[in-house]
């Protein structure tokens, strides 16, 4: 019977345990690249199976939020790899998220103050963080049918670069309303082209991003996450989220994927916000499944122990616990998050969480 703590192969990677830190922006990049600080974050939670970067945007286009870094230019492939060193140092793995944000940015991120694009030029309900703080997102405008290959293609440049500043995999993101799940749901996607419509078409361009990137790199360092009813940054719910995510399983299943990590729920909130049946989607994919969201230790052991998932990740616990995995490993009491310092700043709330004596 596997255990939380054993090691697991997962395509090309081999982690030491099932324990994985989960993506989480903070907000605290030195011109769009990870800076020092980022260093050392990183490195402190290396006994994690597997370290998934903050969200890392493959373009400038893909920017949504304040001092978020990105992995396109020779200047942040250069930082990255003084992290992804420092981890490995450690003894420890880390894979890059890849992030495009779409319709969830503002003007001030994009090149030349110009709109975001998105599947869609209705605009979301939600805001962003700048330099004035929290701020509403600007209208976005529809991506024409002809300039989707030059996303596709952004993906594949930053998965390149990912593998030139060392990191051991990459991740794309394809959840939380952002462009990818802005392209999926129907609730967000009112294209009447060959990315829109049915749920075929609007799984295409997620099939096209991760089969081009899987050919580039290598399948067995290719994940993604997806997050099938979080209704973050307005994402409302598809028609039938359980036929849409059963056929995005189906078509990722013939690529051999390192892993597929998946949110159950609401992203950082309630675990039943929507009805799905994730066993039934598990079943059409096949290969290595991280489970996601509001784990404790004792439903995580549970989860493992009963083959419901082969890792799981967590997120808050990482940013309070640099030392996570050992204390899960001996049922220590966690340090709690102090929300006020998640995002920008300086060192405090971000490497100044203190391990167990």
């Amino acid at each position: 019977m596997p255990s939380l703590f054993d090691p697991v192969q997962f395509g090309d990677i081999q982690l030491a345990n099932r324990i994985v830190m989960a993506p989480l922006t903070r907000s605290r990049s030195v011109g769009l690249a990870p800076g020092p600080m980022a260093i050392e974050y990183y490195r402190q939670r290396a006994s994690a199976g597997l370290i998934i970067s903050e969200g890392t945007q493959i373009a400038l286009e893909g920017q949504g939020y304040l001092d978020t870094p990105g992995i396109h230019s020779k200047e942040q492939v250069a930082a990255w790899k003084r992290v992804t060193d420092a981890v490995h140092a450690e003894g420890g793995k880390i894979a890059v998220q890849l992030w495009h944000v779409g319709r969830i940015s503002h003007t001030q991120f994009q090149p030349g103050g110009a709109a975001p694009v998105s599947s869609t030029s209705r605009s979301a309900a939600g805001k962003t963080f700048s330099a004035e703080g929290f701020v509403d997102v600007s209208a976005p405008r529809a991506l024409a049918t002809a300039e989707i290959p030059g996303v596709v293609t952004s993906f594949v440049h930053a998965a390149r670069c990912a593998m030139d500043a060392g990191f051991d995999a990459i991740e794309v993101h394809g959840a939380n309303g952002y462009l990818i799940d802005q392209f999926l749901r129907d609730s967000i996607n009112d294209r009447q082209d060959q990315y829109g419509g049915s749920i075929e078409n609007r799984a295409r361009l997620l099939v096209e991003v991760m089969t081009a990137i899987a050919t580039a790199i290598g399948k067995g360092r290719t994940g993604l996450r997806l997050s099938p009813v979080t209704p973050s940054n307005d994402a409302g719910q598809d028609s039938d989220a359980q036929a849409l995510f059963n056929h995005v399983a189906t078509q990722l299943a013939p690529l051999g994927l390192a892993f597929l990590e998946v949110v159950e729920g609401q992203t950082g909130g309630a675990r039943d916000i929507a009805p799905f049946d994730f066993a039934q989607m598990r079943s059409h994919f096949k290969g290595p499944w991280i489970a996601n969201n509001g784990y404790s230790r004792e439903m995580a052991v549970q989860a493992i122990a009963e083959n419901r998932a082969d890792a799981i990740s967590f997120g808050r616990p990482f940013i309070a616990n640099p030392d996570l995995v050992r204390r899960l490993r001996l049922n220590a009491e966690l340090a709690q998050v102090d929300r006020a310092t998640l995002y920008g700043g300086s060192a405090h709330g971000y490497t100044d969480y203190p391990a167990l004596a």
